[in-house]
C-alpha cells in the first residue's frame, strides 16, 4: 500500500515537472526590490467565480428604531382613568394606535385594521363623545379608548384626510388630499358617506382647514399652489369657490367654526388679510372680526393636546427615550417599532457610515469594524449629503438649509427657501471648497434654484430657476473641472405646486460667472435626470425617469448610448437624494437597481447585474472596505462586491 503511494506521489511530482516547463519557453527571472523601495503591484480583476449574495449581503440593523408622533392626545378611558392616545408612525406608515395609562404607564398597541400602503394620518379629532378619529390610506378609522379597541373603519376615495371637524350634530367630516374630496361619518348611524372630489385643479391639493356653520354647510380652505375656499351643501351636492381668481393667493386658504354658529375664513391666516362670514352657502366680506372658535380637539399631524379632564397636563410624551411625564409625574412606557425611514448614507472621513433618518428627525454612525452605532438628534431631515476634505455637510429639508455637521457642532451656512426647500443633490466641487446645493422649491413653488458655496470665505450665491432652467429644479449633479458644472433637471414642482414644465433638461454653467452656456431637453419626454456621475474616461453616465441608462460626452455635447434598464433590471432606486450611481476602489462604478446591484463595464458600457437582493433597494449608496452600503426602509445594509 506504502509502496503505491510513494509510486504515485513521485509520477504527480515528475507530471507537474514537465507540465511547468510546457508552458514557457522563456527564462523567469525574479526581482528583489530594496528594503526601502515601494513595488506597486498591478491591480487585476481575477476571473469572476459563481457569487453567493446570500453570503456577501448583510443586514446591520435598524438606523433609527423608534417612531414618531402623528396626533397625541389626552384623555380617559371607560373606568375615568387618564390615558394618552398616539398614533404610532415608522417606515411602514402609521402602523398603530398606541393607549399610555398616565398614572402606571403600562401601554398597549393597536394594529391599524386596514392596510397602510406606506401611508400615515396627516390629520385627526377626538370627538365630543371621546371617539379618536383618522384618515388615510383610503380608510377612515375610529379608536374608542373605551372599548380599547378600533370600533369601525371604511374605505373611501384616495387618499388621506388633511383636516377634520365635528357638526353640531356630532357627524365627523374630513377633507381629503390631493383632490379635495369630503366624507362624512354619522357615529349615531354608523353611517359613511363619501361625497367624491370636490374641485379639480392640475396640482395637488392640500385642504387644511374646514368647518360647518349650523345651516349644514361645509367650508374647507385649501392650497398650496392658489388658495381658495370651498363651500359645499351635502343635501343638493352642490360646491362651489368662494373666492374670486383675483383674491386666490400662494398658500393655504383658512376656515374655522365660531360660537355664533358662522363660519369665518381667509384666503391666507394673517392679521392683514381680510376676514370673510360664511353661512348657508353665501359669503360676506367684513370689515373687523373678533374670533370666538368652538372648542375642537383637531389638527395637522402634529396635533397634541395635553390637557385631560381632571386637570392634569401631559409636560413631556417622548418617544425616543419612552418617558411620559404627567403634571410633574414620571412613568416610562414601551411600544414596538420597525424604525425610521432612512434618507441616505454616505461614509465619512473616519470610515463610518453616517445618514439621516425621517420621522423622527435623527442622525446616524455605523462603525462597520466595531459593529456599532451612534444615534442623536438632528436638526431637519438629512436629504443630501457630501464629505469635502474632514468635514461632512448636509443638504436640510425643510427650508433647504445647508449644514456642516462637523462632529455634531452643526453650524448652519445657508437658508435657501423658498428657492431651494427639498435639497436633491449636494456636491463637493473636486481641488476647490465649492459646494452645490440643488432641489425643489417651497410648498407651492415651481422651479428650484441652485446655491453656489465657498466653506473658506463661508459666503456665496443662491441662484434662482430663471437663472438655470425656468419651472424646473436641480435633481442631479456632476463636476466637469477645472470650473463648469453639468445639471441635470426635474420638471417636478414643490410639495403641492403646478408643474409647468413638460421636458427635464441637461445644463452646463460655469461656476466662476454663475452663467449658464449650454442646456437642452436632450432625450425626449424625459421628465426627471435621476443621478449622474463620470466615469473613468471622462464620459457621464446618467438614469433618466429612474429607467433610462444613457452615457453623455461633455465636450460633444451629446448622448452617445441609451439602453432601457426595465426589460432586463427593472428600475433604478428611488428617493429624494437617491446616489444611484456607487463608485468602487478601483475604478469601478455600479448601479443601485430596485432589485439588485450591477457594474458598468467602461467600455462597451454593458451592464452586468452581480446580485438580485432579498429586498427592494431604497437608495443609497457609498463604497468602504470592499462593500457597498446602501439602505431599504428602516435597515443599513451593504453587500461585498465580487472580486
Amino acid at each position: 500500500m506504502k509502496k503505491a503511494f510513494y509510486t504515485l506521489f513521485f509520477t504527480f511530482i515528475v507530471m507537474s515537472i514537465v507540465i511547468f516547463a510546457s508552458c514557457s519557453d522563456e527564462e523567469v527571472i525574479e526581482e528583489i526590490p530594496d528594503d526601502d523601495e515601494q513595488v506597486e503591484e498591478p491591480i487585476e480583476k481575477p476571473i469572476r467565480d459563481p457569487y453567493n449574495p446570500k453570503t456577501a449581503f448583510k443586514d446591520h440593523g435598524v438606523a433609527t428604531p423608534i417612531s414618531n408622533h402623528r396626533g397625541t392626545v389626552a384623555t380617559i378611558d371607560g373606568n375615568g382613568n387618564n390615558v394618552v392616545l398616539i398614533w404610532l408612525f415608522d417606515h411602514t406608515g402609521g402602523y398603530a394606535l398606541l393607549m399610555i395609562d398616565a398614572e402606571t404607564g403600562k401601554s398597549e398597541q393597536f394594529k391599524m385594521p386596514f392596510p397602510l400602503g406606506g401611508d400615515t394620518p396627516y390629520t385627526s379629532i377626538l370627538s365630543t363623545d371621546n371617539k379618536f378619529y383618522t384618515l388615510f390610506n383610503g380608510n377612515f378609522v375610529e379608536f374608542d379608548p373605551v372599548k380599547r379597541a378600533f370600533t369601525f373603519h371604511s374605505s373611501v376615495k384616495m387618499k388621506m384626510a388633511m383636516s377634520m371637524t365635528e357638526d353640531i350634530n356630532g357627524v365627523i367630516w374630513a377633507a381629503t388630499y390631493p383632490n379635495s374630496g369630503v366624507v362624512s361619518f354619522d357615529p349615531k348611524k354608523r353611517e359613511i358617506k363619501d361625497y367624491g372630489y370636490l374641485y379639480k385643479q392640475n396640482w395637488a391639493q392640500y385642504p387644511r382647514y374646514i368647518a360647518t356653520d349650523d345651516t349644514g354647510w361645509v367650508y374647507f380652505g385649501l392650497g398650496e399652489t392658489a388658495s381658495q375656499i370651498i363651500a359645499f351643501n351635502p343635501k343638493s351636492k352642490e360646491a362651489k369657490p368662494m373666492l374670486g381668481e383675483s383674491e386666490r393667493k400662494r398658500g393655504i386658504a383658512y376656515v374655522y367654526r365660531n360660537q355664533d354658529g358662522k363660519v369665518y375664513g381667509q384666503s391666507l391666516p394673517g392679521k392683514n388679510e381680510v376676514w370673510y362670514e360664511f353661512y348657508n352657502g353665501v359669503r360676506r366680506v367684513i370689515s373687523d372680526h373678533n374670533a370666538k372658535p368652538v372648542p375642537m380637539i383637531t389638527g395637522s399631524q402634529a396635533l397634541f393636546h395635553r390637557d385631560f379632564p381632571d386637570g392634569k397636563r401631559i409636560d413631556v410624551c417622548d418617544l425616543v427615550d419612552y418617558r411620559l411625564v404627567v403634571s410633574g409625574k414620571e412613568v416610562s412606557f414601551t411600544y414596538t417599532s420597525e424604525g425610521a425611514h432612512v434618507m441616505a448614507v454616505a461614509t465619512s472621513s473616519d470610515g463610518n457610515i453616517v445618514g439621516g433618518t425621517a420621522f423622527p428627525m435623527r442622525y446616524f454612525s455605523y462603525n462597520p469594524k466595531k459593529d456599532s452605532w451612534y444615534n442623536r438628534a438632528a436638526p431637519g431631515q438629512f436629504n443630501a449629503l457630501t464629505r469635502q476634505d474632514k468635514s461632512l455637510f448636509f443638504g436640510v429639508y425643510p427650508s433647504g438649509v445647508l449644514l456642516n455637521w462637523n462632529g455634531g457642532n452643526t453650524l448652519k451656512l445657508k437658508t435657501c427657501t423658498p428657492d431651494i426647500h427639498r435639497p436633491h443633490r449636494l456636491l463637493a466641487y473636486p481641488n476647490s471648497d465649492a459646494l452645490i446645493l440643488g432641489g425643489t422649491p417651497a410648498y407651492g413653488y415651481t422651479g428650484g434654484g441652485l446655491l453656489i458655496w465657498y466653506t473658506k470665505v463661508n459666503a456665496g450665491q443662491l441662484l434662482k430657476d430663471t437663472d438655470i432652467a425656468e419651472d424646473q429644479s436641480t435633481m442631479s449633479l456632476v463636476a466637469l473641472p477645472p470650473s463648469e458644472l453639468l445639471g441635470g433637471t426635474t420638471t417636478s414642482p414643490g410639495t403641492g405646486g403646478e408643474k409647468k414644465a413638460k421636458e427635464a433638461e441637461l445644463y452646463i454653467m460655469n461656476i466662476n460667472s454663475r452663467k449658464v452656456i449650454w442646456k437642452k431637453p436632450i432625450i425626449p419626454g424625459v421628465q426627471s435626470y435621476t443621478d449622474m456621475c463620470m466615469n473613468p474616461d471622462g464620459l457621464i453616465y446618467g438614469i433618466a425617469d429612474r429607467k433610462m441608462f444613457f452615457v453623455f460626452d461633455s465636450k460633444k455635447k451629446e448622448i452617445i448610448y441609451k439602453k432601457d434598464l426595465v426589460p432586463e433590471f427593472g428600475v433604478t432606486t428611488s428617493g429624494q437624494s437617491p446616489r444611484i450611481f456607487v463608485h468602487g476602489a478601483n475604478k469601478e462604478i455600479y448601479i443601485l437597481l430596485s432589485k439588485g446591484i450591477a457594474e458598468i463595464e467602461p467600455k462597451s458600457f454593458k451592464i452586468t447585474l452581480l446580485a438580485t437582493l432579498p429586498i427592494s433597494i431604497g437608495g443609497g449608496g457609498d463604497f468602504f472596505d470592499g462593500r457597498i452600503y446602501f439602505f431599504s426602509g428602516s435597515h443599513l445594509y451593504s453587500y461585498e462586491v465580487p472580486w
